[in-house]
């Protein structure tokens, strides 16, 4: 009986031997190093440095992975704010939006804020399209270059909050002129003098007042432009509503978050 016990107890030696046999002859653990023990500290090394040469469908990656598997590390910080950043650049302006304001509520105190307060500005801002279409892109983005201003009056984005609310203001403008014109093509003169007086009322110092000024003492002297609107408006034409060229768009990207 004793003989019979112990036959099993070698039989599962024996397979388990074969078993780490097995394994070493064919190798069953990966060879990628990033997929196993990459610490925290290299993905963040090399997430920055394919977001410092432009790889943001990579550097996500490395970002994403420190947040999933290092949540609590001191480099989780820095991969919260430049999957941001990444989604930001990748022209994704929703979903950056909202990561930036998750930043900004896990680390209200952290000195990246201005830097997020920005950029989440920007997020809005980006959304300016034709003078013909929704305006709410230009709104959101001067109300939350506003803010910004309010609470860091002295930050290094002060300067350009303060040129990108002109340049939404300005479209504003241009949008309210384009509608009034749209209201004297179609003969609604009461309509597009009340327009006229908004637009001045709300945005008395921006380029495009003279013209509507000039329209709007037309309409109220009874004599609005005979000939085709055509002729008479110039030709809508868009300009870049951006003060500053791509380049310095985030150049303070490189500043935002030293560590």
């Amino acid at each position: 009986m004793r003989n019979f016990k112990i036959l099993p107890l070698l039989i599962l030696l024996v397979l388990l031997s074969s078993c780490s046999q097995l394994k070493s002859t064919f190798n069953f653990t990966s060879s990628d190093p990033i997929e196993e023990e990459l610490p925290a500290k290299n993905l963040a090394i090399k997430g920055m440095d394919d977001y410092n040469v432009g790889k943001y469908f990579t550097a996500i990656e490395f970002f994403e992975e420190i947040l999933n598997r290092y949540p609590f590390s001191p480099e989780a910080t820095l991969a919260e704010l430049k999957a941001a950043d990444c989604s930001y650049h990748l022209g994704r302006y929703q979903e950056a939006l909202m990561l930036y304001e998750e930043f900004e509520n896990h680390h209200p105190t952290n000195e990246s804020i201005p830097y997020v307060m920005f950029q989440k500005a920007m997020c809005h801002y980006k959304r300016i399209d034709r003078i013909d279409r929704d305006t709410s892109g230009a709104l959101h983005a001067i109300q939350l270059f506003k803010q910004l201003l309010k609470a860091y009056p002295a930050s290094p984005y002060t300067n350009e909050a303060r040129a990108r609310i002109a340049s939404a203001t300005e479209f504003l403008a241009n949008h309210e002129f384009f509608v009034a014109k749209y209201y004297v093509r179609t003969a609604k003169y009461s309509e597009a003098v009340i327009r006229l007086k908004y637009m001045l009322a709300m945005y008395p110092n921006t380029e495009i007042k003279d013209q509507a000024r000039e329209l709007l003492t037309q309409l109220e002297a009874g004599n609005p432009p005979r000939s085709r609107l055509t002729s008479w408006f110039p030709k809508v034409s868009l300009p870049d509503w951006s003060f500053f060229k791509e380049k310095d768009e985030v150049d303070s990207a490189a500043e935002e978050f030293k560590h």
